[in-house]
């Protein structure tokens, strides 16, 4: 019941608990977009309207820090600094994201087009669900699928903004990373939109 009130509190929002784990007596409850919802909520919403930089994360601080009050909670970002809070080692220590065969995190719900929008550290124990790798049944088509093998060692992110920037990267640019697209988990949920918003503040 404490999971099911936590996603019925996040709903209205647009998002959804990707993973939980424990934390001295308390849960921290890692957040994502539920999409396809989400991005047409988030682009009625001030922040984006208003012009002024980083749009999603103003937003996601407004709304964390609304959330954190009603449900005597804890707000976590993975921005905003530096230090940085953990979220890369949290997401992997909730046993339902892992690192993916281009080093990104893959998450059992939305495969590639894992995010955070934050973390609310929660009173009590909440229950924390694990799944099985899903890479390890798949026939893996993220690791081919880049044009210009950004990820044959590593991830070249120079080769990979060359290319995004070029008129060879339109597609890349416009509908989102091909690499994240070709994961069978979540492929259909990203939108284009939200897709091309990620990729013009990543260059």
């Amino acid at each position: 019941m404490m999971m099911d009130t936590l996603t019925a509190t996040l709903a209205p929002y647009a998002l959804a608990p990707l993973g939980t784990l424990p934390d001295q007596g308390r849960s921290i409850v890692l957040i994502g977009p539920d999409e396809p919802a989400f991005w047409p909520l988030f682009t009625q919403s001030p922040e984006y309207k208003d012009g002024a930089p980083n749009p999603m994360d103003r937003w996601s601080r407004r709304v964390f820090t609304h959330l954190a009050a009603t449900l005597d909670a804890e707000p976590l970002f993975p921005f905003g600094g530096p230090t940085y809070a953990p979220f890369y080692s949290w997401a992997i220590s909730t046993g339902r994201f892992w690192t993916s065969p281009i080093s990104f995190l893959v998450h059992d719900k939305t495969g590639l087009f894992a995010s955070f929008r934050g973390a609310l550290r929660m009173p009590g124990k909440y229950p924390q669900e694990k799944s099985a790798k899903p890479c390890d049944t798949c026939a893996q088509p993220c690791a081919t699928a880049c044009p210009v093998d950004a990820f044959a060692s590593g991830y070249d992110v120079a080769a990979c903004k060359t290319h995004v920037s070029s008129d060879k990267g339109r597609d890349c640019r416009t509908g989102g990373c091909l690499a994240r697209r070709a994961c069978p988990i979540g492929q259909a949920n990203r939108l284009p939109a939200q897709s091309a918003f990620h990729m013009e503040s990543f260059l």
